[in-house]
């Protein structure tokens, strides 16, 4: 009996180990591969974060005339006043050049000084094509970014883009409209946007799936606001005949804060910094493109230009005054 007992307590602390390795075992089995999950976990976030955050290879000769001139130039989160005047000044000739020449041919001049610019962004960082980047800082001098010299195309290229576009697409009151927002609510809302980020109620940090990245929602209301009276009197003196405008005085206040807040908010939902293509594509190398607000501010705000019309019931040909303000 003895001898059985000891067999039994033997068998019994027998089979206790070998559980209790089966179990360790197991814990150690689920612990690798827990581990392995979270690493291919890890792999597949780089590889999406590389995919769209692809820091691109320096393409400037440090001993160019360009990466000189780099040295001298501030980046994008100073404020340049006259960077800014000069993009409202662009804003409005372009807008009153809408309204003064026939289609026919304001798009197709668009279309040259917007194909012979984007070459000049394609050329001016190759070997010989230094000069470009001279004649850029001579004409525009400290109203250039910093990364506008380092290999990145300048605003304008969007500029030009974004009044083409708007100009093809929309009806000219509206792509004109379109332009002036432009012109107005994307420097506006920077301004106080840069003005007012210490008040951090008022910032969107990380955006809503990137949209607004850092950006603020008192810039957003500044360059709203800061269109509303521009939008108000071009309205109000536009032709409407001899039935005046529909809807009153109402309809005019309204239609003109829409219009502002549309053109703001264009603005706020291109993110900072804002996403670039990777440098290459299917193994296609690429420019160096991005989202810009340059584009999409005139073409949003023109297309909800037509909306806007279209819900207070005007026609969408409406002509504007033949200088725009009066």
């Amino acid at each position: 009996e003895n001898d059985n007992k000891k067999s039994n307590e033997t068998e019994t602390m027998i089979t206790d180990d070998v559980s209790t390795d089966g179990n360790t075992t197991r814990s150690i089995c689920n612990n690798i591969t827990s581990e392995e999950a979270k690493i291919e976990k890890d792999k597949s976030a780089t590889t999406k974060k590389k995919f769209f955050k692809l820091k691109r290879k320096k393409v400037v000769d440090p001993n160019s005339t360009a990466a000189r001139y780099a040295k001298k130039l501030k980046n994008r989160n100073t404020m340049n006043i006259k960077r800014k005047l000069l993009h409202t000044s662009w804003g409005f000739l372009f807008a009153a050049l809408n309204q003064a020449i026939p289609r026919s041919k304001f798009i197709p001049c668009m279309t040259v000084l917007t194909s012979a610019t984007l070459l000049m962004e394609l050329l001016r960082y190759r070997k010989h094509f230094g000069w470009m980047n001279d004649a850029l800082h001579f004409v525009l001098g400290s109203q250039l970014r910093k990364h506008e010299m380092e290999g990145k195309f300048t605003g304008s290229t969007y500029y030009f883009l974004g009044v083409t576009v708007s100009a093809h697409l929309f009806p000219k009151s509206a792509a004109t409209l379109g332009i002036i927002q432009l012109a107005l609510a994307d420097p506006a809302a920077s301004y106080f946007g840069r003005r007012t980020r210490h008040v951090y109620w008022s910032r969107i940090e990380r955006g809503f799936f990137g949209i607004g990245r850092n950006k603020g929602v008192l810039g957003f209301l500044g360059g709203a606001l800061v269109c509303f009276p521009f939008n108000y009197r071009v309205l109000k003196v536009a032709q409407w005949g001899g039935s005046g405008i529909p809807g009153g005085k109402s309809n005019l206040l309204v239609a003109s804060l829409l219009l502002g807040a549309a053109g703001a908010f264009a603005d706020l939902i291109v993110p900072t910094p804002a996403v670039t293509m990777p440098s290459k594509l299917f193994g296609i190398p690429m420019p160096p493109l991005h989202i810009d607000d340059n584009v999409v501010v005139p073409v949003v705000s023109s297309f909800a230009c037509t909306k806007i019309f279209a819900l207070m019931g005007w026609d969408d040909q409406l002509s504007l005054a033949k200088y725009i303000l009066f």
